[in-house]
């Protein structure tokens, strides 16, 4: 019930206005995960576990993610675009040497405009068969925001921009910030893609609503994210590294019964600091070398994994008419 004092109406938590109106959601079922058919991997892997690296082009002048908010509105504002430049710069190579190391490959969410501005860090990629999702054109142009045929013609141009020069069509999706309009996904299976990364809301892929074609979600994570914990959070380095220990062990346990999916979501101008990055580094060689049954894919070959042995089974009303 609702109550007026002094002239403003409020509502309790858990209560509805009575002009208020329930939306369902037309993006995607509700699908608790105990009541879904068990979930494997390849060659019997309980869990699946993959590196999801931003790659970025921000624009000069136009406020974006800040380290510090106080000059964000700024234009120019020096301190929070270089600290955001410093990731094509420098953080992507010391991030390319670190997952080497381990065997790794990226699945690269991709701004088209890194694509024609930074071509070194496509040709480095592509030697190590990094898998490449489209990520809008730039992280300062958010898909939301714009009229429909402008968003129509901005995808277009970024899937062209992608596969002329990284030589692969993308499969797979993210926006911006994980930012989409309720059109976006219907574009892209229109298409050809077949995957996104917009909603993080389970520990496997599940079937997305789109008007033709098909649109799965894999799993990303925002909070194993490290914008959000270093910047958002103030997470220190050693805290990092337990964090994800702990996402991988919890998992790991759940994943005796159906398989799961756990992202290390990370970007060259955080985790890509010099004073960072070796936690990263702690945290995948305590993480990889834990278990033999942790299969290591990209994006692609999850979504294709599931496509193949799981979607007619759970697609069920997953295309809308």
């Amino acid at each position: 019930m609702s109550r007026t004092d002094n002239g403003q109406t409020w509502t309790p938590f858990g209560t509805l206005n009575q002009e208020a109106t329930l939306v369902d959601n037309p993006l995607y079922d509700y699908s608790p995960i105990v009541e879904r058919a068990p979930v494997s991997w390849p060659n019997g892997a309980r869990l699946a576990l993959y590196v999801g690296l931003n790659v970025e082009h921000y624009e000069i002048d136009k406020p974006s993610t800040s380290v510090v908010p106080t000059t964000a509105m700024l234009n120019p504002d020096p301190l929070n675009y270089g600290w955001r430049d410093y990731g094509p710069r420098v953080g992507i190579w010391r991030l390319m040497d670190l997952l080497d190391s381990f065997g790794l490959r990226a699945s690269v969410l991709l701004n088209s405009d890194v694509c024609n501005r930074y071509p070194r860090i496509i040709e480095e990629g592509n030697k190590r068969n990094w898998t490449w999702l489209a990520h809008g054109n730039n992280n300062s142009t958010l898909p939301a925001a714009l009229p429909p045929e402008v968003e129509r013609e901005m995808l277009g141009e970024m899937v062209d921009t992608i596969t002329r020069t990284t030589g692969r069509a993308p499969k797979g999706w993210m926006g911006p910030a994980l930012n989409s309009s309720y059109q976006t996904l219907d574009i892209l299976a229109g298409m050809g893609l077949t995957y996104s990364l917009d909603f993080c809301a389970d520990d496997q892929p599940f079937p997305m609503h789109v008007k033709a074609g098909r649109m799965i979600t894999v799993p990303y994570s925002i909070e194993v994210n490290d914008i959000t914990l270093f910047v958002g959070h103030s997470c220190t380095g050693p805290e990092f590294e337990q964090l994800v220990v702990d996402q991988f062990e919890q998992l790991y346990a759940e994943s005796g019964e159906s398989g799961r999916v756990m992202a290390i979501a990370i970007h060259p101008f955080v985790i890509g600091q010099p004073f960072r990055a070796k936690y990263l580094a702690r945290a995948l060689e305590r993480v990889l070398g834990a278990h033999e049954d942790i299969w290591l894919p990209t994006t692609d070959e999850i979504a294709d994994w599931y496509y193949e042995h799981y979607y007619e089974a759970t697609a069920d009303g997953a295309t809308s008419t």
